[in-house]
This record gives C-alpha cells, structure tokens and sequence, in this order.
C-alpha cells in the first residue's frame, strides 16, 4: 500500500469535515442559500474523500487468486460514487433555488463570518486540489484525480458565493439564490466529466493516448515488421496492454526474446505501472 496516497486523501478528509461544519453554521444563522448549497456540497465532498481514502488504501493491493488483475478498479468505481454525488447535491441545490426565486422568500443575514467561511473555504480548496492533483500525476491514481478536479470545482462554486454574498450588502439577496444555480452548473459540468471517465474505465475502454504511445513506440523498432490484436486496458492506476508482433521468421529464440525485452522495457518507462503482453509470430 502506497502510504502517500493514503496520507494525502485522509489529509482531504479532514479538510472536508473542517469545511463541512463551519459552512453548515455559518449558511444555518446567515440563512444563505449559497452557503448551505455550499454546506451540502461540502457534506457530500466528505463523504466522497472518506471514499477515497478506502479506495487508495484498496486498490494497491497485490493481485490475488480471485483478482487477477489486481484491485485498482475499486479507484474507477470510487470516481462513479463521487459523479453520482454531486448529482444528488445539484438535485437539491437546483430545487431549493428556484423555489426561492419563486417564492421571492430570498432576504438572508449577512455578516462577517459569511465572508471568512467562504474565503477561508477558497483558501483550503486551492491548496487541498494542488496536494491532490500532484498525487494523482506521481502515482497515476484516478480517484486521487476524481477528489483533485472535485475539489478545484469548489474554488469556482465558493468565488460564485462570495459573488452573491456581495450583491446582498446591496439588498439584492436573489442573487443568492442566483449564484447556488451557478454552483449547480458547475458542478453538473464536472459530474459529467468525472462520470464519463469513470464509465470508460470500467468498460474497458481504450485509452487512446495509450494506444498511440504503444504505436509510435512499435514503429521505432525495425524488426517489427507488422503488429496486430493491440489491446489496452485500465484498472486504476495500473495499465495492462497485450499484442502481436510480426518478424521476420529467420530470427533465432534468443534474438526474439531479447527483443521482446526491449519493447516491453521501452513501453515501461512510456507508461507508469504498465505490465506488457507480447506474442510474437513468423511473418507469412
């Protein structure tokens, strides 16, 4: 198990339940519902770096008699949960909000702890996406990623808050309302990628950029004549790629395999944690 990734993602979820209560006490006395969207956000964010943290602390364990290509996929799936709960929280934000408008029920009490949970939440989330973005680029991890690209959406959410929290100095408190409908876009946006992702990965999608590494790559080696049955799978931060190579059928046992070698050490130092699978056939 990777103890930096798992350091990393209990230091998010801490910052989640910090985050989580103090914008549940600040939107619960201000009555803000750009704050209380927030809050929810926030609960949901906690619940999905808890997630994480399982996750990151599963899928680095070594393949297994009932898992033969190793636990990584508990990190796609994981990355699936986080997308579905940001979708229940626009569910609610989008309800609350047009209500409000509606209604016209939108006066709020502003006050100065409105500005420091929301500033100090800007703050948090700047420096909690930077720690989780530089962990998912070291240790290709997805749910890593998930929480890092979650997390910076919040940066965007909380300024839009802030926004609307400005324009209620001023008495125009529907702006509130206004600015928890942009939170929900932005998070319905980042659901979407997330999501897609998250699919592609458990149905063994292709990565493309990946195939193309393992094409660029193949076509540097002249004893390939021609290759064939190229598969690209991910399984967390884990990448398993098989084919077939074509040589020339005069190459000794020795020659094949030293070559096979070279390919597959080749292809290690282009993709992180990559295991390679080559069989190699006579040219017809």
């Amino acid at each position: 198990m990777n103890k930096e990734k798992e350091n990393v993602a209990f230091v998010s979820v801490l910052a989640a339940i910090v985050l989580t209560g103090s914008k549940l006490v600040i939107g619960v006395l201000t009555g803000s519902l750009g704050i209380l969207s927030e809050a929810l956000h926030s609960g949901l964010d906690l619940v999905a770096a808890v997630i994480t943290y399982i996750s990151v602390r599963i899928s680095d364990k070594p393949a297994d008699r009932n898992h033969n290509y190793g636990h990584g996929k508990i990190e796609n799936l994981s990355a699936l949960v986080e997308t579905i709960l940001l979708l229940i929280t626009c569910a609610w934000i989008i309800y609350e909000a047009v209500s409000r408008l509606v209604s016209g029920e939108t006066h709020i009490d502003v006050n100065v702890w409105s500005y420091v949970v929301v500033i100090s939440s800007i703050i948090i989330d700047i420096n909690r996406s930077r720690m989780l973005s530089k962990a998912a680029k070291k240790h290709n991890s997805q749910a890593l990623e998930a929480d890092a690209v979650h997390f910076s959406t919040d940066i965007w959410s909380s300024a839009v808050v802030l926004f609307g929290l400005v324009c209620a100095n001023f008495g125009l408190y529907f702006a509130d309302a206004v600015s928890a409908l942009g939170v929900a876009v932005i998070v319905l946006l980042v659901s979407f990628k997330l999501g897609k992702k998250a699919i592609d990965v458990l149905l063994d999608r292709s990565p493309q950029d990946t195939l193309s590494i393992v094409e660029q790559t193949l076509a540097t080696f002249p004893e390939v004549r021609n290759f064939d049955g190229l598969k690209v799978r991910t399984s967390g931060a884990d990448t398993f790629i098989k084919f077939t190579i074509r040589l020339d059928p005069d190459l000794s046992l020795k020659q094949v395999h030293e070559l096979c070698d070279k390919i597959e050490n080749e292809l290690k130092v282009l993709i992180n944690r990559s295991e390679i699978f080559i069989h190699a056939e006579p040219l017809n």
